[in-house]
């Protein structure tokens, strides 16, 4: 019996001796993060400084919300008050996709509805400088059956349905995190949002099919506007449920389940009081905008994504996309302002998704009609062609504000002391392709040509078959790859006169931040 209680006992010893190398193996793994000088680098002192301003601690925790339209993504940070404002803004680079959810794998939409990002969700070694998982899909998505993985918001302002910062951007949003876990947060907040809900944006998209989602998540958008406090967050019966709390009466705690019946629960009056009394006021503002006819936002599913201003206004031939474009300046005006980060060469601006416009069925291109000649002496004029249902690309072509080259030979009346003129050779249709091409220049700021054609070749009448208008051919690409430094400085300290901004060496920390939270996970 002793021999066999020996021999049970040395096993065991051996068995916690081979699971103490094997985490010590994972810590020293964690360890060596601690190399990684771009995820240690410090908060910029202006930041430090707009901080200190603002009455908030460097370790309190942060929230996270990103808007599509705007192309915007807030750092909100908590003050000494308990309450949450804004630290920074900082313009989107790239996102793409469309306005709405994301919905599943491969369909390169960036998510949006309420997410947590916990410190494993940090990758400090990002193939984009560096990164954190959305953690898209949450419970809600996956009651859905959505699917989808690996939704980053990361540097190197590339997206194929993440949310691209430049990389200056995201190593010091990255250092926001990281200060905050230091500080004991266990999970910061990320809400993602079509747009701001704000009653006009709300009233012009009233027509999008996203519209019931969009009033779900605006419930969540609405308790932090009144609270400015990290709303809770739920899921029951397939949606989202905000500030939840067990009724006076309950005795057991709530559990939720995202496809199961929603429990019994209150919102506390004071919340519930002060979101009613805001939504009654936008409710009524929206009425007023619909009555008063504000236009619907028009669909752009060809387009993929969008970008800030400020990024698009420094790339050749670059869009604000699904964006909002410049208000009360250019695009040309804004390219004379510094860049918040550098622009790699590389970068993709929105532009229209030309494979699902080319995939859609050839039109029916509209047939040149010459009528019979009233007598052997005639000419040919060319007038304008009749309104025709067309194809689609003529459609696309008139609604773009193209107008049509097709022409129709018509006879003229006898003329006493006109010859016979010799017969016109009809002029060809535009092609599709040049419809296409036509249409994707137009998109193109700058490069809109299509209001200066049709003034030149207003119809007129005359003695020969006009020919179609050769579309505007599209600038070359002049962009050059520039060469990405291996540490980006800081966005907030980056007001340098030369306009240049180069990295320093960063100062790694004894107690960084995965040896410091190591202990944690």
């Amino acid at each position: 019996m002793i021999s066999r209680s020996l021999a049970r006992a040395l096993l065991a010893s051996v068995a916690l001796m081979m699971a103490g190398g094997l985490l010590a193996g994972c810590n020293s793994d964690q360890v060596s993060l601690a190399t990684n000088a771009k995820a240690n680098q410090p908060v910029p002192p202006k930041l430090l400084a707009a901080m200190t301003e603002k009455d908030m601690d460097l370790q309190s925790p942060i929230l996270v919300r990103l808007f599509k339209q705007e192309a915007e993504l807030e750092v909100w940070k908590q003050t000494r008050s308990g309450q949450f404002a804004l630290l920074k803004t900082y313009p989107i680079c790239r996102w793409s996709g469309d306005l709405g959810p994301k919905v599943r794998e491969g369909d390169r939409q960036a998510p949006e509805g309420f997410y947590s990002i916990n410190p494993g969700q940090m990758n400090p070694q990002s193939a984009y400088y560096l990164s954190f998982n959305t953690g898209y899909p949450n419970a809600f998505d996956k009651a859905l059956g959505r699917t989808g993985s690996q939704l980053m918001v990361h540097g190197d302002c590339s997206s194929r349905g993440c949310y691209a910062m430049t990389d200056e951007q995201i190593a010091e949003i990255y250092s926001l995190g990281r200060e905050s876990f230091f500080g004991g947060q266990k999970a910061f907040q990320l809400q993602a949002y079509p747009f701001k809900m704000t009653p006009v944006n709300m009233a012009k998209h009233r027509n999008n099919p996203n519209m019931p989602f969009w009033k779900m998540i605006k419930e969540g958008y609405d308790h932090f506007e009144v609270t400015r406090q990290e709303p809770k967050v739920d899921f029951c019966e397939r949606k989202y449920v905000f500030d939840a709390a067990k009724p006076a009466d309950a005795k057991r705690d709530l559990v939720f389940d995202a496809s199961a019946k929603c429990p019994a629960y209150v919102i506390p009056e004071e919340i519930a009081s002060a979101v009613r009394g805001k939504q009654t006021k936008d409710e009524a503002e929206y009425a007023r905008l619909v009555a008063k006819g504000t236009p619907v936002a028009r669909m752009n599913t060809g387009i993929d994504g969008g970008m800030n201003k400020v990024f698009a206004a420094k790339i050749p031939e670059g869009s604000t996309g699904l964006s909002e474009g410049a208000e009360g300046t250019t695009l040309q005006m804004l390219a004379m302002a510094k860049a918040p980060g550098t622009i790699p060469g590389h970068v993709n601006p929105p532009k229209p998704n030309l494979d699902s416009v080319a995939s859609a069925p050839s039109p029916q291109e509209e047939p040149v009609v010459v009528s019979a000649p009233a007598s052997s002496t005639r000419v040919a004029s060319a007038q304008p062609a009749e309104k025709s249902q067309g194809g689609f690309f003529s459609n696309l072509g008139r609604k773009m504000g193209l107008g049509s080259a097709d022409t129709t030979a018509t006879t003229a009346p006898p003329q006493a002391t006109a010859s016979v003129a010799p017969a016109q050779t009809a002029p060809t249709p535009p092609t599709a392709a040049s419809r296409l091409k036509a249409a994707v220049t137009r998109f193109v700021p700058g490069q809109d040509k299509s209001k200066d054609t049709a003034a030149k070749e207003a119809p007129k009448p005359a003695v020969a078959a006009a020919k179609p208008a050769e579309p505007p051919k599209p600038q070359p690409d002049t962009r050059l790859a520039a060469t990405r430094p291996a540490l980006k400085p800081s966005v907030s300290d980056s007001a340098a006169d030369s306009g240049l901004m180069a990295g320093s060496a960063p100062v790694v920390p004894s107690n960084s931040f995965e040896s410091r939270f190591g202990a944690m996970r």
